[in-house]
C-alpha cells in the first residue's frame, strides 16, 4: 500500500516537469487584442489574450490561420490529421497564456455527411393539416392587419414575397428577446409596437405563417438544426406552397431572404438542402438583409450559418393560429426529419409533458423527406 502511494505521489510530481520539458511557439504581445487571418478573412480584435485560462482554444476549419498581436505573430498550415497547434503568447513580458487551434470539419463538410436518407421509413406519421383562411381567428388576422392591402392584387408569388418583406421590415429581429405568452401575429405586433422592441426568428416566423394562411397561401414554420442534440443556436423560416410553381419555396422573414437557382428559380428547403451537399449552384437575392442594416452573403448565410442548421428540420404537424401559444390542456404535435446518422433515431413517438402549463408535446421522427414534404391536399 505505501509502495504505490509513493508510485502515485511520484507521478504527480513528474507531470508539471514533464509539461514544462515540452516546447511550444511563443509569441509576444503588448495588448489583449488579437487579430486573426483564418484563411483569406481577417478579424480584427477577434481574440482577446486571458492568461488566467488554462487553455484557450480557437476552432476552424481553414487551411491557414494566423494570429497577429500588436508587436508579433505566428502562422500554422493546418493539417486535419493533426487536430491541434499549441503556442503560448506571452503577455507584458510576464504572463503566459496557452493557446491552442483546433481544426474542426466546417459545417459544410458535416452537411455533407447527412446526406443520406431512408425513403423506405413508413412508420406511421400523421397527415400534415392547415388551418382554413376562413376559420374565424385567421379572418381577424387578415382584417386586423390590413393583409389584402399588404399582400397587393398581383400574383401568387407577388403577395408571398409581399407578405414576408412586410414582416421583415414591421419588426427587428432581437435573438436574445423573451417569447411573449400569446404567440399569434396580432399579439406579437402590439407587443412589440407597445414595448418598442423585436422578437426571434421563430416569433417572425410565426407571424409571417399565420398571414400566409390567413391569405390562403398554405405554409409551415420549420426549424433547422444542428446535429448536436444541444445547442445555443438554431434558425426558424417559413417553407410556403406555391400553386403556381407547385412546389415549396424557401421564405426567411428574419433575413428578408429567398434563394433560387442559376437559372433564377426559386428553390425549396430541400434543394438547398441538396444543393449545398452536392455543391450545385445557389443564388441567394440581393438584398437580404438583418435588421435592415447588414447584407448578407451567399457565402455566410447559405455556407455556414444555414449549413449547420439544415441538419435537422422539425415542424408542427398543424398549421394554424396561436398554435405554439400555451393554454392547458393543448397538445402539440411536431415532426422531425432527420438523416440516418442523426444521433437521437428513437423513439420515433415521444410524448413530453409541460406540468406546470399543463401542455403536452408529442413529436415523431422519420427518416423519410417524401412524408416531410409532402404537398398539401
Amino acid at each position: 500500500m505505501k509502495t504505490r502511494l509513493l508510485s502515485i505521489c511520484f507521478i504527480t510530481l513528474l507531470m508539471p516537469s514533464v509539461f514544462a520539458q515540452k516546447k511550444f511557439p511563443i509569441i509576444k504581445a503588448n495588448s489583449t487584442e488579437v487579430d486573426i487571418k483564418d484563411d483569406q478573412k481577417l478579424t480584427k480584435k477577434a481574440w482577446r489574450i486571458v492568461p488566467e485560462e488554462k487553455l484557450d482554444v480557437y476552432v476552424t476549419s481553414g487551411k491557414k490561420v494566423t494570429f497577429y498581436t500588436d508587436i508579433d505573430s505566428i502562422s500554422f498550415k493546418i493539417n486535419p490529421k493533426v487536430a491541434t497547434y499549441d503556442f503560448i503568447i506571452l503577455l507584458n513580458g510576464k504572463d503566459t497564456a496557452k493557446t491552442q487551434i483546433k481544426y474542426q470539419p466546417s459545417r459544410l463538410e458535416q452537411l455533407k455527411k447527412a446526406e443520406k436518407y431512408s425513403y423506405s421509413d413508413h412508420r406511421f406519421v400523421p397527415t400534415f393539416t392547415y388551418q382554413s383562411q376562413d376559420h374565424p381567428d385567421l379572418v381577424k388576422v387578415r382584417k386586423e392587419l390590413n393583409l389584402d392591402s399588404i399582400a397587393g392584387k398581383g400574383t401568387e408569388l407577388s403577395q408571398i414575397f409581399n407578405l414576408m418583406h412586410w414582416v421583415h421590415n414591421l419588426i427587428k429581429h432581437d435573438g436574445n428577446s423573451y417569447n411573449p405568452s400569446l404567440q399569434n401575429a396580432i399579439d406579437l405586433i402590439k407587443v412589440c409596437k407597445a414595448e418598442k422592441r423585436g422578437v426571434n426568428c421563430r416569433m417572425l416566423a410565426t407571424i409571417l405563417n399565420e398571414c400566409y394562411l390567413a391569405m390562403g397561401i398554405k405554409s409551415r414554420h420549420i426549424t433547422c438544426m444542428p446535429k448536436e442534440l444541444k445547442f445555443d443556436d438554431c434558425h426558424v423560416i417559413n417553407m410556403v406552397y406555391s400553386k403556381d410553381l407547385n412546389k415549396w419555396i424557401w421564405m426567411d422573414p428574419t433575413f428578408d431572404a429567398y434563394v433560387m437557382d442559376e437559372n433564377g428559380n426559386l428553390l425549396g428547403v430541400e434543394e438547398v438542402r441538396e444543393r449545398l451537399i452536392k455543391e450545385k449552384p445557389l443564388v441567394l437575392n440581393a438584398d437580404a438583409n438583418w435588421n435592415r442594416t447588414n447584407l448578407q452573403t451567399k457565402e455566410e448565410y447559405l455556407k455556414k450559418y444555414m449549413a449547420k442548421n439544415l441538419y435537422r428540420l422539425q415542424t408542427p404537424l398543424a398549421s394554424e393560429y396561436d398554435s405554439e401559444t400555451f393554454i392547458k390542456g393543448k397538445k402539440i404535435t411536431y415532426v422531425e426529419l432527420l438523416p440516418l446518422d442523426g444521433l437521437e433515431q428513437t423513439p420515433q413517438q415521444k410524448e413530453v409533458n409541460f406540468e406546470r402549463v399543463g401542455v403536452k408535446h408529442i413529436q415523431y421522427k422519420t427518416n423519410n423527406p417524401n412524408l416531410f414534404w409532402t404537398k398539401p391536399i
